[in-house]
């Protein structure tokens, strides 16, 4: 593994040496066969994308590695659930201008960049991550500002992507510029913590400072992914002002374990990152290998209360297919192989527990 150490405190070169082929990877890591057939038969799909920091906290020994399983495709991908859809989440219906989705009252997101540190196997937008077409031109940015400034009443905007930290500090900061006056709450949606931890420069830093408050929303799954370098960026972030929570997915053969979760949340408290939110794995095609059952979900969360204090205690939650939005997975009610949920705005949705 010494070929990827080099220059690894250097974001842009870890982002320019992002392993995204067969030939690449396998000159690195030892893959099995279904992993090699993976990456060939999905590249169209959904391209493969891994720094060089992320590869190194892989197990060459374990094909069950955490976090092999959440970079490296298997075949289990081609399969798709009959609940599984291309924008699970109809994010782009629900678009009043290219690049920004309203759901609810007051609250918008703003599709940045299709550009990750790492393309994660469980990605909700795999529709567009890693594809440069989905890129959110400079013109639409303009004019998705534009939108927000003629929409006083959306005080809450999430930037997201991709990942937004993978654009420059002068773009961020022109950006942040322009927003920060507009809402009451920003928030920044990012796995560069933990999967590429070196974009947490000083530099960085000192810019986000200048816009208080930014919310940061992480997303660290496993604590094989809570690294030094890690810790060190999430104390950079919250040193520079910045309110950081963690939004976890719950995945099978990953963290859908109490005791991993635990150890997980505890690392997170220690570095001032709050464990906000665990997800059930969205409806994306393709990803039902990771999916867990609600009533095992239901129960890890069980199994959590009494060892962890409520702040170690995330709300287990489903964003449910179709754009109905986000509800607590405990407010379902299980009718047989189905679960129905309730949305905020009292529409009923039901869902094959798979």
């Amino acid at each position: 593994m010494n070929r990827i150490q080099q220059n690894t405190a250097d974001w842009k070169w870890q982002l320019r040496n992002q392993i995204r082929t067969l030939h690449q990877l396998e000159a690195l890591f030892p893959l099995s066969h279904e992993e090699k057939q993976a990456i060939i038969e999905l590249d169209d799909l959904f391209r493969l994308g891994i720094t060089p920091y992320y590869l190194g906290l892989m197990d060459p020994s374990d094909l069950d590695c955490p976090i092999r399983r959440q970079a490296i495709p298997l075949l289990a991908e081609k399969f798709i659930s009959p609940q599984e859809i291309d924008d699970p989440l109809a994010e782009d219906r629900d678009m009043p201008i290219k690049g920004l989705t309203k759901r609810y009252p007051n609250r918008a997101l703003l599709y940045l960049t299709h550009t990750c540190a790492v393309y994660c196997r469980h990605c909700t937008r795999r529709r567009k991550v890693g594809d440069p077409g989905s890129n959110n031109k400079k013109d639409q940015i303009t004019k998705a500002v534009e939108w927000l400034r003629h929409n006083p009443h959306i005080n809450d905007v999430i930037l997201s992507g991709g990942d937004p930290l993978s654009w420059s500090d002068k773009r961020l900061e022109g950006l942040l510029s322009q927003i920060r006056p507009l809402v009451t709450v920003l928030r920044i949606g990012t796995r560069h913590p933990t999967t590429l931890p070196q974009r947490i420069t000083p530099e960085l830093s000192a810019i986000l400072a200048k816009y208080p408050p930014i919310y940061i929303m992480t997303h660290f799954n496993h604590p094989k992914e809570c690294t030094p370098e890690a810790a060190k960026a999430l104390q950079m972030l919250a040193e520079a002002g910045c309110v950081l929570s963690n939004q976890a997915v719950l995945l099978k053969g990953v963290n859908d374990d109490a005791k991993t979760l635990h150890t997980l949340h505890l690392w997170l408290l220690k570095n001032r990152c709050r464990p906000y939110r665990l997800y059930h794995c969205d409806y994306t095609e393709g990803v039902s290998h990771f999916r867990v059952p609600f009533h095992r979900g239901i129960g890890i969360i069980k199994k959590l209360r009494g060892h962890s204090s409520g702040l170690a205690l995330p709300e287990y939650m489903i964003d449910l297919p179709g754009g109905y939005g986000k509800v607590r997975v405990s407010e379902g009610k299980k009718k047989g192989n189905q679960w129905e949920f309730t949305n905020w705005e009292g529409y009923k949705i039901t869902i094959v527990d798979e």
